[in-house]
């Protein structure tokens, strides 16, 4: 099976960098077209918008995705169980989508993230299930654009989201689900022609998972990259780094650190629907363990990506 979906991993890529199959008899042309490419993409990192703002439904990824997990450090229990997943295989789905209102002076983002994944193992004639993804976020994000560039925007940026997730889990006989509210505050680049964003924070979470509330403070960093590498294909990058300075509370399991990053490279099928073989990894230390854990996935998806302007 892992040597299946590494065939279907190296077909996509080759099938996404390669440049469609067509006639070439005419290389003027062809320059011509890839001029007219650049300045299109130019053009839309200056994008203008009406006085009174623009609103856009903005679906990032509606997706099904078959991954490939494999882990390090895995003896250390004090993990969350979406750290557990080493030699394991599953299915997944994910949404990304959010409502933007943008002006030339402003930009509020109000979205919702969710993914869920579970894999099933049997050894020894027993099944085993294990959660890999478990995750809903919902959250509001206003960037006021001070600094006004050639491509892109600089400016003061606040965030506010909740994070929870679709099942409780067990820890010592008692079922839990994670409540977390987050703020951030910082710095943001938006809307550059490659890096669609930029930000370093700081960051404050109040953590309701368990008895106590645990009210942590920390710093992040992190991007948004997409570089078109032809017309009908573009690789994709997100990722974020999280660090924890203070707590209110000890749990074992709190992140101390988080880097987390999520590659893949969109090809357009047809319509709306694109491929995209992706490279996921995380690399984390909590608060119990003595080593950090890294956690690497592989995987295929099959996504629907559309954005489409509202309250005309």
């Amino acid at each position: 099976m892992k040597r299946s979906l590494e065939l279907a991993i190296i077909i996509g890529i080759v099938a996404g960098i390669t440049t469609p199959i067509e006639s070439r008899a005419n290389e003027n042309v062809d320059k011509i077209v890839a001029t007219n490419e650049d300045d299109e993409i130019k053009n839309s990192t200056q994008q203008t918008f009406p006085e009174q703002g623009l609103w856009t439904a903005n679906i990032k990824r509606i997706g099904i995705e078959y991954m490939d997990h494999s882990v390090t450090n895995k003896e250390d229990a004090n993990y969350p169980d979406t750290y557990n997943a080493d030699e394991e295989s599953n299915i997944g789905g994910v949404f990304d989508g959010n409502v933007t209102f943008e002006k030339e002076s402003m930009v509020w983002i109000n979205g919702l993230y969710a993914i869920y994944s579970k894999s099933k193992t049997t050894e020894d004639g027993e099944t085993s299930e294990n959660e890999k993804d478990d995750e809903i976020l919902l959250f509001t994000d206003y960037t006021k654009k001070v600094w006004h560039l050639d491509e892109g925007s600089i400016g003061p940026f606040a965030y506010f989201g909740y994070e929870t997730e679709f099942t409780d889990f067990d820890l010592d006989g008692s079922s839990y689900r994670t409540q977390i509210l987050r703020g951030k505050t910082g710095i943001k680049f938006y809307d550059g022609q490659y890096f669609k964003q930029m930000y370093i924070a700081v960051v404050e979470e109040d953590d309701m998972t368990y008895d106590k509330d645990n009210m942590k403070t920390g710093a992040e960093v992190g991007y948004e990259f997409n570089y078109p590498l032809n017309p009908q294909t573009s690789f994709v990058s997100e990722g974020y780094y999280r660090h924890f300075f203070s707590y209110s509370q000890y749990e074992a399991t709190d992140f101390e650190y988080k880097l987390s990053m999520n590659n893949r490279i969109e090809t357009k099928l047809v319509g709306d629907l694109y491929l995209a073989p992706f490279y996921n990894y995380e690399l984390a230390k909590t608060r119990g363990a003595s080593k950090s854990r890294a956690q690497s996935t592989f995987g295929l998806s099959l996504n629907y990506n559309k954005s489409f302007e509202i309250f005309k």
